[in-house]
C-alpha cells in the first residue's frame, strides 16, 4: 500500500502543477491513495471552492484536508456538507459544517481513515487537540475500524507537531504536519511504526514568502505601501511525503519526503 500526501496547495500555481503532474506521478510512483491539503488552493491563496475541489479529484486526489482557512471561501461551508472527501479540522468548535474524519474504501477492499486535526498554539481558537485526539483513539483502532490511518496535523510550531506524532505512534500509518509551507527533511518511522514528517511543505511557487508574492510580503513586514496578501504565480514545486504501508498491521514500512518541480531540488 502506497500513500501519497501533498502539503498545502497555494493558489493557481499550485493547482496547475497538481493537475499537470499528479496523474503521471501516481503512475510512476505506483500510488494507491492521494491526500492533499487544499486550504490555500483558491485563487486568492486562502480557502477552497467546489470547482477547485472537483478539479483536484479529477486529477487523482482521493481526499482533501484543510485547516484554519477552511471557511475563507464562504461557499465551502455548504459544499463540505455534501462532499464526503473534503475534510475540516476535527477539533473545530462544534457545531461546525462537515466533518474532520472519514473512512474511505480502496480498490482492494481495504479501508483508509483520514483524520484532520489543528494545533492550538498560535492558531485560531479550537478545541484542545490532545483531548480530541484521545477521544478519537478511544473509539477508533487501527486494523479494527480501518486498515490504515493518516493524520494531517495543521499546526504552527514543531514541538506540538512532534508531540502529536509520538502520541499517535503505533496507532496511525502516517502523521504529517501542514500549515507552515516549508518542507522539513525529517521523514522517518517512529519507534512503534508510524511514519512522521514535521511539515509536508506546500505545492506552490517557492520564489515567494510561503507562497505569497515576495515583494508585497516584504513591504508588509517593513510597513511600506502594500496590499492584501496574494499568491505568487511562478512555477510551482510539489512537496509532500510518500509512505509504503504494511497491509497486515497498517504501519509504515518505508517513508520518503517528496519534492518535485520548480525552485527546490529533490534529494531522494
Amino acid at each position: 500500500m502506497r500513500i501519497f500526501f501533498l502539503g498545502d496547495i497555494v493558489g493557481r500555481s499550485g493547482c496547475s502543477a497538481i493537475k499537470k503532474n499528479l496523474p503521471n506521478i501516481i503512475k510512476e510512483k505506483k500510488i494507491d491513495f492521494v491526500i492533499v491539503n487544499g486550504e490555500n488552493a483558491a485563487n486568492e491563496g486562502v480557502g477552497i471552492t467546489e470547482e477547485i475541489s472537483k478539479d483536484l479529484f479529477n486529477s487523482g486526489v482521493n481526499v482533501i484536508t484543510t485547516g484554519n482557512h477552511v471557511w475563507d471561501q464562504k461557499e465551502a461551508m455548504q459544499y463540505i456538507e455534501k462532499e464526503e472527501k473534503l475534510l475540516r479540522p476535527e477539533n473545530l468548535f462544534h457545531p461546525s459544517p462537515g466533518k474532520g474524519f472519514g473512512i474511505y474504501s480502496l480498490k482492494n477492499g481495504m479501508k483508509i481513515g483520514v483524520l484532520n486535526l489543528m494545533g492550538n498554539i498560535f492558531m485560531k481558537k479550537s478545541d484542545d487537540v490532545f483531548k480530541c485526539a484521545s477521544k478519537f483513539l478511544e473509539k477508533n483502532v487501527l486494523k479494527k475500524n480501518y486498515d490504515f490511518l493518516v493524520v494531517d496535523f495543521h499546526g504552527e510550531i514543531t514541538s506540538e507537531k512532534m508531540a502529536i506524532g509520538h502520541f499517535f505512534d503505533g496507532k496511525a500509518t502516517l502523521v504529517v504536519g501542514t500549515h507552515t509551507h516549508v518542507p522539513t527533511h525529517d521523514a522517518r518511522i517512529l519507534n512503534f511504526g508510524t511514519a512522521y514528517q514535521t511539515d509536508a511543505g506546500m505545492c506552490g511557487d517557492y520564489n515567494s514568502v510561503i507562497g505569497m508574492d515576495k515583494d508585497n510580503s516584504i513591504n508588509r513586514f517593513m510597513k511600506k505601501d502594500s496590499i492584501k496578501h496574494f499568491p505568487s504565480e511562478g512555477g510551482a514545486a510539489l512537496c509532500g511525503v510518500i509512505v509504503e504501508a504494511i497491509n497486515e498491521n497498517g504501519l509504515a514500512n518505508k517513508v520518503e519526503h517528496f519534492i518535485f518541480g520548480e525552485n527546490l531540488i529533490n534529494t531522494n
